[in-house]
């Protein structure tokens, strides 16, 4: 079992940057990639981004490339999402999953942390 537990989350204005962690423990080994996801109120869960274990491919959505990336320190086997220039549609519960493959569907992650909030006022 993997278990994911993201942090970071919160409440900020348009423009300003946050920086979500997803800690991982348990039999990390074999889950080689990690993604992040986000949900918003009345909306279907889609995908956000993803890294392998190395860092060396990384894949982004459309409508948050050039504002996000993604990175991770394994010796801590933290991953990391650092958004800059938020915007109000990026509202949403932001959750971190692992699996093997680096995809943008849900159906190819195993694992899913709780979530943490994050809330872009305008």
């Amino acid at each position: 079992q993997v278990q994911l537990v993201e942090s970071g989350g919160g409440l900020v204005q348009a423009g300003d940057s946050l920086r979500l962690s997803c800690a991982a423990s348990g039999r990390t080994f074999g889950k080689s990639v990690t993604a992040w996801f986000r949900q918003a109120p009345g909306k279907e869960r889609e995908f956000v981004a993803a890294i392998n274990w190395s860092g060396t491919s990384t894949y982004f959505t459309d409508s948050v490339k050039g504002r996000f990336t993604i990175s991770r320190d394994n010796a801590k086997n933290t991953v990391y999402l650092q958004m800059n220039s938020l915007k109000p549609e990026d509202t949403a519960v932001y959750y971190c999953a692992a699996g093997d493959l680096l995809a943008p569907r849900r159906t190819s992650y195993d694992y899913w942390g709780q979530g943490t909030q994050v809330t872009v006022s305008s």
